[in-house]
């Protein structure tokens, strides 16, 4: 299978690493908004081609798919270019930055019927894969998540120390990580969602920190507290609080409430979540069908954030 990537950033070099660990597929060629240090990270992971245009690269010879770590702000319109392109998709976290983009990608993916996914990477993690399977088995059931997401980022710089060409934001991109999951893990939608932020950063022009509540039709409740102002431990900390036991999850490594650790490494084929998010892509390709997290799944994330917003804004 040969696989374009477009954004060879700090993400979208750990696609490149996982992709390296599934068999039958070629990354062909390498999107970056700077040639030279595209074609560095090129020639560091064996990749034959690099172009600053996502065309070129789609036109490659006998190109199947194309994942997208590009800035928030074109994951919509470039993951409609792919799928009109004739190619297979994954974008990313988030899809987009409002809900009209979401329903437009949505709405090419039925036209086409590519497979069309989005990096909603928790799903995939063996630690929150463990809490669903029990959820499933109907072993356990979700009262109430309370997450808190923290980093330090008060200049506009990525995760290898570089400057960003795009703003991130708390709403559209970090929220829509725990929205995601909160509606996956309890099986319902969100029908009650609202959300205060504090003030807006005079450079970046973004909330820096944000609170939010939700509520499912059946009644479970979230509370996810989000900052880019704090200076430590930096990451996204998840406590699920379910009828039958207390977990906290901090990416790979889970715990009970009484702080006993749960061995997750037989969960799945791998602990990296990156790597098996991109094994479900192919995955779902090469069978025809529909992956997990997949556009239509995840668009009630993007509804509720739609909401969220229209509370800020209210």
């Amino acid at each position: 299978m040969k696989i374009i990537l477009a954004g060879a950033g700090a993400f979208g070099q750990k696609h490149l690493d996982a992709l390296k660990l599934i068999d039958g597929v070629e990354v062909v060629s390498l999107v970056g908004r700077r040639l030279d240090q595209t074609k560095e990270t090129a020639d560091k992971y064996g990749v034959p081609h690099v172009t600053t245009e996502l065309a070129e690269a789609l036109a490659q010879p006998g190109v199947d798919a194309a994942i997208l770590c590009t800035p928030t702000q074109l994951h919509a319109s470039q993951a409609i270019e792919c799928m009109k392109a004739g190619k297979h998709v994954q974008v990313e976290i988030p899809l987009a930055d409002s809900l009209a983009d979401a329903q437009a990608v949505a709405a090419v993916q039925k036209e086409t019927g590519k497979v069309c996914m989005v990096g909603h990477t928790r799903r995939f993690n063996p630690s929150h894969q463990f809490v669903h399977k029990r959820i499933v088995a109907g072993e356990a059931k979700v009262l109430q998540m309370d997450v808190q997401t923290y980093f330090f980022r008060r200049t506009n710089m990525n995760a290898l120390g570089q400057p960003r060409s795009w703003t991130d934001h708390l709403l559209w991109h970090h929220a829509a990580h725990t929205v995601d999951l909160f509606q996956y893990q309890t099986g319902e939608k969100v029908v009650k969602a609202h959300a205060v932020q504090g003030p807006i950063h005079p450079e970046l022009g973004i909330a820096m920190d944000m609170s939010i509540q939700l509520k499912t039709a059946g009644g479970a409740i979230c509370t996810l507290s989000l900052s880019f102002n704090n200076e430590g431990p930096l990451g996204t900390f998840f406590r699920y609080i379910c009828d039958n036991g207390t977990y906290i999850a901090r990416y790979d490594d889970l715990i009970t409430g009484k702080d006993e650790k749960i061995d997750v490494s037989k969960v799945d084929v791998s602990m990296n979540g990156i790597e098996l998010q991109d094994r479900e892509f192919v995955a779902a390709i090469r069978e025809g069908r529909e992956p997990n997290a997949s556009v239509h799944q995840v668009l009630p994330c993007y509804e509720v954030l739609h909401m969220l917003e229209q509370s800020l804004n209210g």
